[in-house]
C-alpha cells in the first residue's frame, strides 16, 4: 500500500518470522531429543515457509474482512471473528500436513524418518506460532494503524495541519500521498469480487456441478487405475543428469549383464591362516556350494 499508515510491510515480515521461529524450535528440539540431523532436513525450513506464509495470508484475509463488516468493533470481536473463519482452514491443512510427514516415520529408511520427523514437528510449531505469535502482532499493527502511526518509525502522522508548507517528497514519505490528503481504506479486494460474482454462481450452476462431479469421478477413476500400475523401487538412472556418463553405464548393464542377476560376494569375518593348506581348501570348497 501506498499509505504509510496502512503500509503491512512489517505484518508480512513477522509472518516469514513466524515459520523461521518454527524451524528453530522444531530443530531445537529434534537435536535436544538426539534425532540424527541429516542433509535432507536441510530443504525443510522450504517447506515450512510455504506453509507459513499461506496462513499468513489466510489470517491476513480474513482480518481485513473482520475489519470490513465489523469497523467499528472491539479488537476482541474483530480477532475472534478472523479466527473464527481463518483458523478452521489453518488446522485442517495442518493437520493434514503433519499426518502425512509422521506417517512416514514409519519407512526403514533413517535418513528419510530424521527428514519427516524434523519436518512434522516444524509444522506443528508453525500452527502454534500463528495461532499465538502472529495473531498478536495482528492486534499491534491494527493499534498502530488506529494510532495512525508511521510503518517504519511509528511515529504518529499528523495530517491535518502544517502539509501546506511542506514538500511533495516529505508528504509522500509521510502521509502516503503528495495531494496532502490521507489515503482512504481500499475497499474490497478485485479476486474477491470475482470469485463472490462471477465464480461462486458459475460453480454453483446445477449443470456445472453435474460436470464438476463427472470430471471428479474421472479423475478419481485415474487415479485408482494409476495406483495399480505403480512399480516399487528407484531407477538409479533418474538421479543423474541427463548429460552423465553414468546414464550409458546403467544402459549397458540392463542391456547385457541384467539376465546374471546381482552380485553375491562371500565374506569372511575371522581369522584364519590362509597360508594352510587344508584352509585354502575349505574356503573353496565352500565358494563352490554357494555356486
Amino acid at each position: 500500500r501506498l499509505s504509510c499508515t496502512r503500509n503491512n510491510i512489517w505484518l508480512a515480515c513477522c509472518g516469514v518470522l513466524s515459520s523461521g521461529l518454527a524451524v528453530l524450535s522444531s530443530f531445537g528440539l529434534m537435536l535436544f531429543c538426539g534425532v540424527p540431523f541429516v542433509v535432507t532436513v536441510a530443504n525443510a525450513p522450504f517447506l515450512i515457509l510455504g506453509v507459513g506464509v499461506d496462513d499468513m495470508f489466510i489470517m491476513i484475509a480474513s482480518w481485513e474482512q473482520s475489519l470490513r463488516k465489523k469497523e467499528k468493533s472491539s479488537v476482541k470481536s474483530l480477532l475472534a471473528e478472523t479466527y473464527a473463519e481463518a483458523a478452521l482452514s489453518v488446522t485442517i491443512t495442518t493437520l493434514t500436513d503433519v499426518l502425512a510427514f509422521f506417517i512416514g516415520t514409519w519407512t526403514a529408511f533413517p535418513s528419510v524418518r530424521s527428514f519427516c520427523l524434523y519436518t512434522g514437528t516444524a509444522f506443528v510449531f508453525c500452527y502454534v506460532y500463528t495461532m499465538t505469535f502472529f495473531g498478536a502482532v495482528l492486534v499491534l499493527n491494527h493499534k498502530r494503524e488506529q494510532g495512525n502511526r508511521h510503518w517504519l518509525t511509528c511515529m504518529r502522522v499528523d495530517v491535518g495541519r502544517g502539509q501546506a508548507e511542506n514538500s511533495c517528497l516529505y508528504n509522500a514519505c509521510c502521509i502516503g500521498s503528495c495531494s496532502r490528503q490521507p489515503s482512504q481504506p481500499e475497499g474490497e479486494h478485485p479476486m474477491s469480487i470475482f470469485f463472490k460474482k462471477y465464480y461462486g454462481p458459475f460453480v454453483t450452476n446445477k449443470w456445472i456441478k453435474l460436470l464438476l462431479v463427472l470430471l471428479y469421478g474421472a479423475y478419481l477413476g485415474g487415479s485408482v487405475y494409476g495406483c495399480t500400475q505403480i512399480r516399487e523401487g528407484i531407477d538409479l538412472r533418474n538421479l543423474a543428469n541427463d548429460d552423465s556418463y553414468v546414464i550409458p553405464y546403467y544402459d549397458d548393464e540392463e542391456k547385457y549383464f541384467s539376465t546374471y542377476g546381482p552380485r553375491v560376494m562371500v565374506v569372511i569375518t575371522e581369522s584364519v591362516d590362509y597360508w594352510n593348506e587344508s584352509v585354502r581348501l575349505g574356503i573353496e570348497s565352500c565358494a563352490q556350494n554357494l555356486e
